[in-house]
C-alpha cells in the first residue's frame, strides 16, 4: 500500500488521524490566507511563523501514526 493509499484509508478510519489531518489543513488554509497580503504585518508574519511550527508538529505526528499502521501491516 503507498503512502498517499495508508493516509486515505486512515482519514477514513481513525479519528485520531483524522483531526490532525483536517487541523493540518485549516493552518494550510489560514496560511494561504496571509500569504494572499501583499503586505505583511509583525502581527500577521507572528501568526505565520506559529502556524508553519503548528503544521510542523501535526506533520510529525501523522508521520508517527503512518509509521506505525504501516509496520503493524508488515508485522501481521
Amino acid at each position: 500500500m503507498s503512502h498517499d493509499d495508508l493516509k486515505a484509508e486512515l482519514i477514513k478510519t481513525d479519528d485520531d488521524f483524522r483531526r490532525l489531518y483536517e487541523e493540518h489543513q485549516e493552518y494550510e488554509r489560514r496560511l494561504h490566507e496571509i500569504n494572499q497580503k501583499t503586505l505583511l504585518s509583525e502581527d500577521d508574519e507572528i501568526e505565520e511563523k506559529k502556524i508553519k511550527l503548528h503544521k510542523l508538529t501535526l506533520k510529525d505526528k501523522m508521520e508517527h501514526l503512518l509509521r506505525m499502521h504501516r509496520e503493524a501491516r508488515v508485522s501481521a
